[in-house]
């Protein structure tokens, strides 16, 4: 503990960990180094990575002043008596960790490939569809080939354009649209846009929910950029009438789940109503209709494997015998 006090002592007030600091054309990043930064972002202070790492507090110190000195920035600040990342510092660790998380895969398949599983599917998801979808279809197939693996990344619809760009995956499923890409787009489900609430609200005795007798009731709105929201804005416009915003959710599932609470009703994907965990809410359709449209994302770079096709066929068959069961209920 004297050893680490004596170490922060050094460090003057917005001062970097490292006051001197080196500059040069190549840059040869020490992997001790690069995971002393992660273990100190993730405990939040030099002794809890020391801890992770099973290293001494002075050890991950050095290491981190030599982090500073390979990249030539400052990467830690001391402000009052705790140690944060600068700007630069943050921007290098979202780097490091990406860089990081791709090494952990690396390392994860190879382990497989060495027990002799080399069935491996990599799914990239929207997060809310999961549940209702994704889950029991991959659990289909897994039983069917009791060695293959999988990895499941989820991705907010919103960063959809992003996400599919930067992440390696051999079958995305995500809403459209999308901006094409290095990957094949393949549509297989289209769900109307539907009204969630709970079972006591006034309009959950209608068959149909119009326009105008959603915009008369209190609602939980999604967020603005989200298909729903679009929809909502153009009737808007169209009609001049104005939403009684009671809640704003920036996701489909906590909008789901306050209609589920009588806070007010949400226009909602179906899928994403029953991923919310909501047992008694009651769906009913929307008027005008909105249609939100699900698409396979494919890499054009390779060559689909016999157990991508199957789970894409198990995923194309769930979804399509539940959107009938929630229109036929």
């Amino acid at each position: 503990m004297r050893k680490l006090n004596n170490f922060k002592k050094h460090l003057r007030k917005e001062q970097p960990l490292n006051g001197c600091i080196a500059k040069g054309p190549s840059l040869h990043l020490n992997q001790k180094s690069l995971e002393a930064l992660r273990a100190f972002v993730e405990t939040g202070s030099i002794s809890g990575a020391a801890d992770r790492l099973l290293r001494t507090p002075p050890q991950v110190s050095r290491l981190l002043s030599a982090l500073e000195q390979q990249v030539g920035f400052a990467v830690l600040v001391k402000r009052g008596r705790r140690l944060h990342l600068t700007r630069e510092g943050k921007e290098l660790y979202y780097e490091v960790e990406r860089v990081m998380q791709a090494q952990d895969v690396v390392e994860r398949r190879a382990d497989q490939i060495r027990r002799g599983r080399k069935e491996h599917l990599r799914l990239l998801v929207a997060p809310f569809i999961s549940n209702a979808v994704i889950n029991q279809a991959l659990a289909t197939v897994m039983e069917r080939h009791p060695r293959m693996t999988a990895q499941i990344d989820a991705r907010v619809r919103l960063d959809i354009d992003i996400w599919v760009t930067q992440e390696t995956f051999d079958l995305g499923v995500a809403p459209l649209p999308i901006r094409e890409g290095a990957f094949e787009v393949e549509p297989f489900l289209e769900l109307p846009m539907m009204v969630a609430m709970h079972p006591d609200h006034p309009l959950a005795a209608r068959k149909v929910v119009t326009f105008e007798e959603f915009a008369a009731h209190p609602i939980v709105a999604t967020h603005a950029r989200s298909l729903l929201g679009q929809h909502l804005e153009m009737l808007c416009q169209q009609t001049g009438k104005r939403l009684d915003v009671r809640v704003e959710a920036r996701n489909g599932v906590i909008a789901c789940q306050m209609a589920g609470l009588n806070i007010g009703c949400c226009l909602t994907d179906p899928f994403v109503a029953l991923s919310s965990g909501v047992e008694d809410i009651v769906l009913r359709p929307f008027a005008p209709q909105g249609l939100l449209r699900y698409a396979f994302l494919f890499p054009s770079w390779g060559t689909r494997s016999p157990v991508v096709e199957e789970v894409a066929l198990e995923i194309r068959r769930n979804s399509k015998a539940l959107a009938a069961e929630i229109f036929q209920g």
